[in-house]
Parts: C-alpha cells; structure tokens; sequence
C-alpha cells in the first residue's frame, strides 16, 4: 500500500494541522513553469539507439523502389557487369551479409500481450462505507478524532459503496494473522491465474518466466513460489518476486519481463500483481497513516506476455516502450512514502505533505523522457524549440507543453486517488473521457495498487472504445520515489475476455461521483 492515499484527501481532516498539511499537499507543481533539459536529451538518446533499425529499413525500401523500376536490359547489363568484377560481388554480397546480421542482431523480439485478467473479489467482501465505519469503531483501537478524520476521506476519496476488504478485516475484532494473509494472497493470486489460464487456453508447464509483485507482504516460501506449488510450473522456470517496490510495480514487472522475452526465444511470461491488505492495516491514531486504510482495497491481476511469431495473430497488444523514473537519491522523495512505527509502535505506511510535489517531479521527468518515443515530430519541434529558446536567450516564455492526446488513444493513470487523477487531467489537459476509465476503477474497485491499471484497461476494453492501432499510455506511481510507464499497441479491435471485472456492471458506468 503506498502513496495514492494522500492525494484524495481535498482537504478533509480530522483535526487542523492534519487539515492544512493535506491541503497543501494535494496539488501537483504546475509543468510549464520548468521543464529540465536532460531528460529531454535522455528521451532523443533512446531514439538515436535505434536509429540503424529507423535508417536500415528506408534504404531497403529505397532498393526495392530502384530495382522494380529496373527493365530487362538494365538487368542484362547489370548481370554482365558482375560477370566481369568479382570484387564487386564480393563486396556487395559481405556488405549484404553484415547489415542484415547487424540488424538483426540488434533488433529487439516484439513481445506480445495475448490477455490479462483481474480478480474480482465475492461480495460477501464487499465495504460499503456505513459496514467500514461501523467495523473501525467496534475495533476500539480509534479515537473519535481518528474515525472523523477516516469519514471525511471516505466521502471525498471517489470510492463507491462496492469495493472489498479482506475477510480477516470483517472479523470482529479484526484477525490479521500470518493464515489469513496467505489466504488472502492466495484468492487473489489463484483467481486471477485461474482466469487467465482458462481464457489463454496455456498450460501452466508452457511458462518459462514468472514476475510477482506486492509491496508489503513478502512471506517465506515467496509469493512466486506459491504459484509454482499450486500449478506444479517446471523446474527450470524463471521466477521473481519483487517487494517494497509500491504501486508503480506492475510497469516494473513488464519491464523485467519484456527484458526476460528478450534473452529467452520462444516462451511465454506471466506477470502477476497484487496487494496484500489483511497485515498492513493500521490499528493507530496517526492521521497520515490511516489514510491507506481509507483507500486500499482487494484486487490483483495476472498478464500473458509472449515472444512468440506466432502469437501475434491472437494477442491483444504489442509493448511499445517502457520508461522508468527513480527519484530514490533525493532523502525527500524516498522518505515521502514510509512504512514505520507510530509513538505507540504500531505499524503503517506513513505519507508525507510533500508527496503530490515529489509526485509531480517524478512525473515531469518521466513524460519529458517518453515525450520523443511517443510524440509526432510536430509536437517535438514546439515543444524543443520553445525549451532551447529559453535556456539560450533566458525569455521569458514558459516552456511548450505538449499535447499527449496526439499520441495516445487512452490513458490508464494509476487510480491511486481522486485528486491525483483530478490534477493529471489538469495538468496534461486531458479531457474527461480520458480519465473516466481511472475514475470508475477508483469508485468500483477502489485503489487496488500495482493491479489498477489493468482494471482500467479493462474497463476501456468492456466499453468497446479500443480499436486497432490505438495506443495506451499507462502510468502509475510508487514509493522510492518511482513513476513508470508501459505504452501498448492495440494489435485488433479489442473485446472484453470472459470472466472480465466489469462483466456485469459495464452498463452502469460512467456514475457521477459527488464532490
């Protein structure tokens, strides 16, 4: 559970202090007022890293122009020439030879999304807000500071009366035993799996590569190694399980998989990500760490990737690029999202008032990077120009913001927390239909973590908005201080598969949430 929470409380608080330190901090810093320059350079250089694929492929097309335009003479004359100049066949032929090794040698495997799926938990497990205040109150573990302070982000946080708890927070008094959270972990994970398994029609002994993530629960045997007890995956299986990574995780978890698929031909990878709620809950009175409790909610999701030719027939999407940002070498960034001990040594996740500013930075230099891998060569010449203008000549002119909206068709933005969503539509001008996918996950589902934006993907995909060649921009954030993007092209017109998390409540949304 990490550091969406902050960002939804617009202002409510159970005490006055609390109640200024959340509203200073719900705001990201505004993007055109500074726009750093390396990062922009860091954006071209992985453009000039391929730049012998981006040059190779029009002097082929070039080639093949020449030669269609070529007679029957030409070819006579040519054929005659050759005859009679050896060296010239043999250096034409090793200079063939040594671009088409060069090229494919360094051309990276295409690597393909065939399907994904969600958990969606029962609803006896559902958390309307009067069963969630009535719970926190027969705990006795909160002072009525404390349960005001949790009403007021319940009614300002964008959740809906259906989200879900782990069972072991039904319990009165609650039971957030070691059992109970490997059950948990073990619905979410299983579920999830169960689903994809059915839907992909592969076999669980076909995976060569496994990437779990959950931040906060981290047990012995590991959570991938739980997965390979339960479907009996092959001894030989590449397996990983990242923990304290956040709710950027996911996007990191497709990286290490897409740089697996890159080394090992012909496999298939499965990325699972979740949360693990029922022992993180915070049983104190510290207003910056209740809010979690306020916000996180059961859910997980499990994601196909395959390097396989043959797959692309049936895969849903094609990974395009990933870019991650660390900002974990500034004390403020790596300390905003904090998991310690109160005065009275219960433990949670403390966030800090600096967040949605750390937030913010992180942000600007991961879009400032994806902005020349992603833009068309129009927004990239505005916006450069403008940049160069301005450190060269010191005018006064604030910095071109491109428009993102050129470059994607949907934006799947971590559903970390209504004011979060509120200012990244703001800043990056997006309009509402491009961040309802973010918002109704947030009401339905609530902040599920690293797992949230593939509820969000799912969403756009129940609504039948995505089309072939549509790009996908998904962004989320992540304590360190992290924020990670994975860009996907859409391969086909993209139907919901069965078993989909909003296979029966698609119709009644978008909602209106209240202010």
């Amino acid at each position: 559970m990490n550091q969406g929470g902050v960002a939804t409380t617009n202002g409510g608080s159970g005490s006055g202090s609390v109640g200024v330190q959340i509203h200073q901090s719900r705001r990201l810093p505004d993007f055109l007022q500074s726009v750093n320059l390396k990062y922009v350079k860091l954006g071209y250089h992985y453009l000039i890293s391929n730049l012998l694929t981006l040059c190779f492929i029009p002097l082929i097309a070039v080639i093949s122009i020449e030669v269609s335009q070529m007679n029957l003479d030409d070819l006579r004359q040519l054929w005659v020439h050759l005859q009679y100049n050896l060296a010239s066949i043999i250096i034409c032929s090793a200079i063939l030879v040594f671009g088409l090794t060069v090229y494919i040698m360094t051309r990276p495997r295409p690597v393909y999304l065939v399907d994904y799926s969600c958990y969606r938990a029962p609803d006896h497990l559902k958390a309307p807000y009067g069963r969630f205040m009535d719970h926190s109150k027969l705990t006795g573990d909160f002072d009525e500071s404390s349960l005001e302070f949790q009403r007021k982000i319940l009614e300002r946080s964008g959740l809906g009366e259906e989200t879900y708890v782990p069972k072991a927070m039904h319990n009165i008094p609650p039971t957030p035993s070691m059992a109970a959270a490997r059950e948990e972990a073990e619905e979410v994970m299983f579920g999830a799996l169960d689903i994809l398994f059915h839907n992909t029609n592969v076999k669980p002994k076909d995976i060569g590569i496994l990437v779990v993530n959950c931040s906060l629960f981290n047990p012995t045997p590991s959570l991938s190694a739980m997965i390979v007890n339960k479907y009996k995956l092959r001894g030989n299986i590449r397996s990983f399980n990242l923990g304290g990574m956040g709710c950027s995780a996911g996007v990191i978890a497709v990286d290490l998989a897409k740089d697996m698929l890159q080394v090992h031909r012909n496999t298939y990878a499965v990325v699972v990500s979740t949360e693990n709620i029922t022992q993180n809950w915070y049983f104190g009175n510290k207003k910056s760490m209740l809010i979690p409790n306020c916000l996180f909610r059961v859910g997980g999701s499990a994601v196909l990737l395959s390097n396989k030719s043959k797959d692309r027939r049936r895969a849903k999407y094609k990974l395009i690029h990933v870019v991650r940002t660390h900002r974990g070498a500034d004390d403020k960034a790596f300390r905003c999202v904090y998991q310690e001990q109160d005065d009275a040594g219960k433990t949670g996740v403390s966030l800090s008032k600096d967040l949605m500013a750390i937030a913010g930075g992180a942000l600007k230099t991961n879009i400032t990077t994806l902005g020349p891998l992603v833009l068309p060569i129009s927004e990239q010449l505005l916006f450069f120009t403008t940049l160069v203008v301005k450190k060269l000549f010191n005018a006064g002119i604030k910095p071109y913001i491109p428009d993102f909206k050129l470059a994607f068709d949907h934006f799947c933005i971590h559903a970390g927390g209504r004011a979060v969503i509120d200012e990244l539509e703001k800043n990056l001008q997006l309009l509402p239909i491009h961040v309802e996918a973010s918002r109704m996950t947030l009401h339905r589902f609530g902040n599920t973590s690293s797992s949230s934006i593939w509820y969000e993907l799912a969403y756009i995909e129940a609504k039948g908005r995505m089309r072939k060649r549509n790009r996908v921009w998904q962004i989320a954030f992540g304590s360190g201080f992290k924020c990670n993007s994975a860009v996907w092209e859409a391969l086909r017109n993209v139907k919901s598969s069965s078993n989909g998390p909003w296979e029966d409540c698609i119709d009644m949304y978008p909602v209106k949430i209240n202010t």
